[in-house]
């Protein structure tokens, strides 16, 4: 399992490579929820961000397929 770290340092490349890439889904990246697990240390653990990966990850292939040209 990959660690905080590197999910981090994936959720950073991917971004930096739609805002690049495909400006037009940029922008509604910030509409993308992130739900984080209710917890008293209020920490982000590893399963929140693979999840938010995968979803960013879904967007862009979405996008890619129902745009193309």
């Amino acid at each position: 399992m990959k660690t905080l770290n590197e999910l981090m340092q994936d959720i950073i490349q991917l971004t930096t490579e739609i805002e690049t890439k495909y400006p037009e889904l940029y922008k509604y990246l910030n509409e993308t929820p992130l739900s984080l697990s209710e917890t008293s240390s209020k920490k982000v653990h590893t399963t929140e961000l693979k999840q938010y990966l995968e979803t960013l990850k879904s967007q862009l292939l979405h996008h890619i397929e129902t745009h193309a040209k």
